[in-house]
């Protein structure tokens, strides 16, 4: 009889319902699984403040020990910080037990290799998904476990080294932590700015870890919690605000008015910040919403690559071009120079330095953009059958001849409007992204023709 599928294997990643698709048994087959599977003698071991993560954490610490790894054990630690420590201390690989983003019951794991380089979903990841499946382990010398405290100093050097702080001026941030990992990792990066001698001044909210997230699950990409940190941001009277989610490896920003900065304008905000430093580089962007991005990319001389959503794609297209910066409009931006691995930390740092070089306002670098490229944000809907839903909508337009890219999803481009309309990998759900050159009402019009041939709820 064949092995039972451990369906907490996502695409190149784990994500699980605790209790039914993870639990403390299928974490130490995961770490079993991938010490034997990589042949690593040494991982990287972090976890985020989910009241799950401590307990799977020391399962997966003991499947990757009983497998002859050590393991160099980060304790509570952001995404970042374990693909970091990975290349940072020459590891084999690293794991970081995190659900990020997903409902309290779930948890899962993100895994890379050597250099913090993401497993290839179809062989590396694949087969230690098998393996952990079929559980045929080799009998292995039991490995240690070394505390590595000490990485998170080294990590603020390299996150503090993408900014000149010289050109800071005094800025008042919100940032808001919404009870998740990123509190303490903020507390170094800060005392470290003040040691420095940075002229910023800084306002917590929801600081402190807890894994019961009194205030919500910390997804700052959904509109319902945005208005929490936006009211902060203007209560305190601050420049600008920030907000992670549960791993921090994503940051969200919002202006001085608590204006939420949809990702494509950081995106491009980033892309020109890192032109101006590298004239004719690579920007790496995923397709959903793409003319802000490529206007700028072309009015900087850059060469804007477009690449497949997901962590594990944006960072092979990024090695492969010798891409200097990589965004996604989720909010994962990726840095050559950060082993071309996501961070949380150094964008918000970029965007506060290009204020102080600017001298304007965040509201008034963005309103050229927001005004010539609307877009409508990404709208969910569920469905029957997505496959069904994407041909309506391909054969309702095929008359009008528009551009066709299948790269992500069905993407049409019209000239003046653009559509990116894109299946989820884990649940009956299609995203739409509409935009348009300088016309907001068009956006409106079109999200409401393609919403009907959608069909479905409308999350």
């Amino acid at each position: 009889m064949p092995p039972a599928t451990l369906s907490c294997f996502k695409t190149y990643d784990i994500r699980g319902k605790l209790g039914e698709e993870l639990n403390e048994a299928t974490a130490w087959r995961v770490g079993r699984a991938f010490a034997q599977a990589r042949a690593a003698r040494r991982v990287v071991l972090g976890r985020d403040c989910r009241a799950s993560s401590a307990t799977l954490a020391a399962a997966l610490a003991e499947g990757l020990r009983d497998a002859g790894a050590e393991v160099l054990d980060l304790g509570l630690a952001g995404t970042e910080e374990v693909y970091f420590a990975t290349a940072h201390l020459g590891a084999d690989g690293g794991i970081e037990v995190t659900a990020s983003h997903n409902p309290i019951d779930y948890n899962g794991m993100k895994i890379v290799g050597t250099g913090a380089r993401p497993l290839d979903p179809a062989t590396e990841f694949a087969a230690v998904k098998d393996l952990a499946e079929s559980q045929a382990f080799v009998p292995a010398a039991r490995g240690g476990l070394t505390p590595c405290p000490e990485v998170r100093a080294a990590y603020v050097e390299r996150v503090l080294s993408f900014i000149d702080i010289a050109a800071l001026r005094p800025l008042h941030i919100l940032v808001n932590a919404g009870n998740g990992t990123a509190g303490p990792t903020f507390d170094a990066i800060a005392a470290e700015l003040a040691a420095r001698g940075a002229p910023l001044r800084f306002t917590r909210l929801h600081h402190s870890p807890d894994g019961s997230f009194p205030n919500g699950i910390p997804n700052p990409l959904l509109t319902e919690n945005q208005p929490v940190t936006a009211a902060a941001v203007r209560a305190a009277g601050a420049d600008m605000g920030v907000a992670w989610d549960g791993d921090f490896d994503r940051c969200f920003v919002f202006d001085a008015a608590g204006g939420f900065v949809a990702g494509e304008y950081v995106v491009g905000l980033l892309a020109e910040v890192f032109l101006r430093k590298s004239p004719g580089a690579s920007i790496v962007h995923d397709p959903r919403v793409v003319l802000n991005t490529r206007a700028v990319v072309a009015a900087h001389g850059g060469r804007a690559v477009a690449a497949r959503t997901g962590h594990a794609f944006l960072k092979q297209a990024m090695r492969a071009q010798d891409a200097v910066y990589g965004g996604e409009m989720s909010a994962h931006h990726y840095f050559r120079d950060f082993h071309y691995c996501d961070s949380g930390m150094i964008p918000w740092l970029l965007v506060a330095e290009l204020l102080g070089r600017s001298g304007l306002p965040l509201a008034d670098l963005l309103a050229a953009r927001r005004r010539d490229f609307p877009s409508s944000g990404e709208i969910n809907f569920r469905v029957e059958d997505a496959v069904a839903a994407i041909a309506r909508v391909q054969a309702a337009f095929a008359s009008q001849q528009p551009q066709r890219d299948d790269l992500d999803g069905l993407s049409l481009y019209f000239g003046t409007w653009r559509a990116n309309i894109r299946a989820s990998n884990t649940e009956p759900v299609l995203r739409l992204n509409v935009e348009s050159r300088g016309d907001a009402a068009l956006v409106a019009r079109k999200v409401a023709e393609i919403a009907v041939l959608i069909g479905g709820t409308r999350l």
